[in-house]
């Protein structure tokens, strides 16, 4: 209480001092801080310095550049690292996992594709299957994935040919997550065009349970609709009436394959794209809070961000502005708190 008093004192005290003077007496406490910093580079902060700041950046736009014994990247970097803590912690193995595949069969699975290059993960499976050996099919997929090192080449040509020719009529969904405050992980749901790559929808739960996607799919993908094919991955949350679903609606579902994220490469590459320009920069508090960053991203990522696969345009069409005769300068525009602008030409006075 006693600091807050002499904060307030020292504030009326600078109101009638020259602005030399002032300026003189800001450098010196500012060497003063960065001497008393080294000695404790992580000081305590109580209840009425933060009340302090929170009051001071109400009243003061520049009260971030003053701040020198915290940076707001250093708290998102706290939290960050301790939900990384929190989950070190909780995976800790703490009862046996699933045992390890013995190497006689890791060998033998080997062989068996050597010598029989045009079999695949079910008749593989099977020959194990009569030899004696107790293993799922998935794992000998995994085990021959392995063994590929690379995906099918052809595969993939046929792939890029269907994806170019009905690109307009493609849509696809998926989840990514994001730590809260108290470290509860929230489920982010999007539903992307890929024509145009607009976001059709967004929304944020912690159960995202199949009826909960089926209805953000019911919102998403209204009747009638001029998507035909709907992609997404192998995730056990879109099985049974999220498939039913779409293919009640006239909309044939398609899973991409295994380990393929270059399969569905417009909502993974939003995926990264959401938390590299708006959520690494931000802890969001609840579910509410991350919608309505969500949202406003969505806004910017419409209306103003450019796309390489768009021949630099936005999903919406952002008109172009004519270069000015006189000279100018581009007034740049606040987006998503701060985080980025877009730049336009002021109009004549």
């Amino acid at each position: 209480m006693v600091s807050l008093a002499c904060a307030v004192v020292a504030y009326l005290r600078f109101v009638f001092l020259p602005r030399h003077k002032l300026a003189l007496e800001a450098v010196a406490l500012r060497q003063q801080l960065a001497t008393f910093k080294r000695k404790q580079p992580r000081p305590k902060v109580d209840r009425l310095d933060r009340l302090f700041w929170i009051v001071l950046s109400r009243l003061w736009k520049g009260w971030s550049e003053a701040l020198i014994i915290g940076k707001p990247e250093t708290m998102v970097s706290r939290h960050r690292a301790g939900f990384r803590r929190l989950w070190r912690w909780r995976s800790q193995r703490r009862r046996p996992g699933r045992p390890m595949v013995d190497e006689q069969i890791r060998q033998l699975i080997r062989r068996l594709k050597a010598e029989n290059p045009t079999w695949g993960a079910p008749r593989v499976h099977g020959e194990l299957l009569q030899l004696g050996f107790e293993i799922s099919e998935p794992t000998v997929s995994r085990y021959l994935q392995n063994l590929n090192g690379c995906r099918d080449v052809g595969r993939a040509k046929r792939w890029l040919a269907f994806f170019n020719n009905h690109r307009e009529v493609i849509a696809a969904f998926d989840f990514f997550t994001v730590p809260n405050l108290t470290f509860r992980t929230l489920y982010c749901f999007f539903v992307i065009e890929h024509g145009r790559r607009r976001i059709l929808h967004f929304n944020v739960t912690e159960h995202p349970t199949r009826d909960w996607i089926v209805q953000q799919l019911r919102e998403a993908l209204p009747l009638p609709r001029p998507n035909r094919y709907v992609l997404f991955d192998r995730d056990a949350k879109f099985g049974g009436n999220v498939v039913e679903f779409l293919q009640a609606s006239a909309m044939k579902p398609i899973r991409t394959s295994d380990r393929s994220p270059w399969q569905n490469g417009a909502a993974e590459r939003w995926v990264g794209s959401v938390p590299r320009e708006e959520l690494d920069h931000v802890i969001p508090l609840n579910d509410q809070h991350l919608r309505r960053l969500g949202r406003e991203y969505i806004a910017y990522y419409h209306e103003d961000r450019t796309h390489i696969g768009l021949e630099k345009m936005t999903p919406v069409g952002r008109p172009g502005e004519p270069r000015p005769t006189e000279p100018r300068q581009p007034r740049a525009l606040p987006h998503i708190g701060g985080f980025h602008h877009r730049d336009t030409w002021p109009t004549a006075a």
